[in-house]
């Protein structure tokens, strides 16, 4: 694995990066804490680092398709090209995965990006194999599909390619307006109820959409993408995700109702999760950028938890309990009714063609 950036532990809003530090993996068995020895090293070593750049590393899949079983998620398999998100959301509940490299959850998520190169390869292959059963693909969940490295890489591209071949269905969701460079491949499946998308929308204000997604679409580009999405006649929806008490949730029958009139015809909404080291990494951007009210924000965040951080049970982790968590579906729940969003129609799956796997002996039947 490549060197990466100095990784000093100085919790600093950094341009262009949604994290404040290279938080501490929950698997780290040491771990360093700063001290000014009066001769402003602190402040050398916050400005040696104050805007690490982004390493890419290529890395061969073994496998490329994930499964789950979870109940309170809408699919059984998921597909990742990438590991790790150049968008820099803060509040992203993949961020604890880039533990499992040895890496920090923090700036290393979204500045030490690993590319899948033979994604598609691997795909195919999982098409091909005689007990493979056909339902409906995620795309891109742990990281964004269509995230700045796809320009450079076209990974999801050929993973649509290969979809495209097998007839497989598959959606997608997004906080970028790079979807639309994919419009010749998806408005065909689209026609055919094989493809949906989800333009993922958390805020409508471009100052705070830039301290706290940095490198994502800008709000406004993201609802011109549904537009065109919706133009286009492919299946698009919205997912205001997530609502952040205190911080967004104000937002939320705005962003409905933008959404709305872009072209969206479906809507959904996940609370603020705040699994494991995203913790650590939500409470140190409050403090940088809301110090005046971190400790209500927070405590409405425990409110809908029950008393804690974060409760992952099913059923909860994504909606909360109490009164809060009440009034916020009441609120979508009407606004929902008045804006007419619907369900996107169920993608189909009987239209599944299996891939073969080259042989050099041919094929007899």
């Amino acid at each position: 694995m490549p060197a990466g950036p100095p990784r000093p532990p100085v919790a600093t809003v950094r341009k262009g990066r949604g994290s404040a530090s290279w938080v501490a993996s929950r698997f780290d068995s040491r771990s360093a804490v700063p001290e000014d020895d009066g001769w402003n090293g602190l402040q050398a070593l916050q400005d040696e680092a104050g805007a690490p750049a982004t390493v890419v590393t290529d890395e061969r899949a073994r496998s490329i398709v994930s499964r789950n079983a979870s109940p309170d998620i809408g699919f059984s398999q998921s597909v990742n090209p990438y590991r790790g998100c150049e968008h820099g959301c803060i509040y992203c509940f993949a961020r604890p995965s880039h533990a499992y490299l040895d890496l920090s959850p923090g700036l290393d998520f979204e500045t030490r990006l690993f590319a899948k190169t033979n994604a598609a390869e691997r795909l195919r292959a999982e098409f091909a194999r005689p007990g493979y059963a056909c339902s409906p693909i995620a795309l891109g969940i742990n990281t964004d599909a269509y995230q700045p490295l796809e320009r450079e890489r076209g990974i999801t591209r050929a993973l649509v390619e290969v979809m495209a071949e097998a007839r497989h269905p598959f959606s997608v969701v997004t906080k970028s307006a790079g979807v639309v460079r994919d419009f010749d491949l998806l408005a065909p499946l689209a026609a055919d109820g094989l493809v949906s998308v989800y333009l993922s929308v958390t805020t409508l204000d471009n100052r705070l959409s830039a301290r706290m997604e940095p490198r994502a679409a800008a709000p406004h580009a993201r609802l011109r993408t549904i537009r065109r999405l919706a133009d286009a006649g492919i299946p698009v929806g919205v997912l205001v995700a997530p609502v952040i008490p205190a911080i967004t949730d104000h937002e939320l029958e705005a962003i409905l109702g933008a959404a709305r009139e872009a072209g969206a015809a479906s809507a959904g909404y996940v609370l603020l999760r705040l699994p494991h080291e995203l913790k650590t990494l939500w409470r140190e951007w409050l403090e940088l950028h809301y110090p005046e009210r971190a400790a209500h924000v927070m405590s409405l965040v425990q409110q809908l938890h029950g008393g804690k951080d974060y409760d992952s049970t099913f059923g909860r982790r994504m909606r909360g309990q109490g009164p809060f968590a009440d009034l916020l579906a009441a609120r979508f729940a009407r606004a929902h009714r008045r804006l007419g969003f619907a369900r996107l129609p169920p993608l189909r799956t009987d239209l599944f063609r299996p891939l073969r796997n080259a042989s050099p002996q041919g094929v007899l039947f």
